[in-house]
């Protein structure tokens, strides 16, 4: 088996990938890619046009996957080698589904729109898309504050692939817009960071921490 992950330890939909791939215990490659290293961009858009990472090419199998669920999903099904990330059952997987959907469309999405402002030249900002970002991010953190009043995970009871998601766009997006008035869903980011795969992504992604835009504490989090 040789899995090759296309990916950069900073960039969230990649980390939510590696808790997964660190969940299960997986062995795979990365191919580091959004340095301007030009052979790994023209092998990632060789396979993948849209040039966008994370990509995940399955040698085993003769496969390439792209979209962060997609490969979740992919690992979880051929390259498992833990409890399932996606319950088998249809109707047990609705929920994992519907909250990855949920962090990766109004949590990750958001958050980047506010990041991708900060890397624009200043006469280029669009100070209105940054509030509007906020404003979907506010009102997310609140309803996943009421979700997570009484759970521990947030689609099951156990960790599944809607955490993956979760991690590491609250890692950032708390940088942006932070949720400390948000007990809930502070506390399930206390437990996200403390997970084994969640913190040795965060510690993979370390040594590029400077290059985040609008400036990271040194000991965060």
């Amino acid at each position: 088996m040789a899995l090759i992950l296309y990916a950069h330890p900073l960039s969230s939909f990649c980390q939510k990938v590696f808790v997964a791939l660190y969940e299960h215990g997986t062995p795979f490659t990365m191919r580091l890619v959004g340095t301007g290293d030009r052979a790994a961009a023209a092998e990632l858009e060789q396979l993948w046009p849209m040039g966008k990472f994370p990509v995940l090419h399955d040698e085993s199998m003769g496969l390439t996957v792209a979209e962060s669920s997609l490969i979740i999903d992919h690992i979880d099904r051929h390259h498992g080698g833990g409890a399932r990330l996606i319950p088998e059952d249809p109707d047990a997987a609705m929920p994992v589904h519907l909250w990855d959907r949920f962090f990766d469309n109004y949590i990750e999405h958001p958050m980047q729109s506010a990041v991708a402002d900060a890397l624009r030249p200043p006469e280029t900002r669009d100070a209105f898309g940054v509030d509007q970002a906020k404003a979907t991010l506010a009102k997310a953190y609140d309803v996943a504050e009421a979700h997570l009043s009484e759970r521990e995970w947030v689609a099951a009871d156990a960790f599944t692939m809607a955490d993956c998601a979760a991690a590491p766009g609250l890692f950032y997006a708390n940088l942006i817009l932070p949720f400390a008035d948000h007990p809930n869903l502070a506390a399930y980011f206390t437990r996200l960071v403390a997970r084994p795969s969640f913190a040795r992504a965060i510690d993979e992604a370390r040594p590029y921490h400077h290059l985040f835009p609008l400036g990271m504490p040194p000991d965060y989090p």
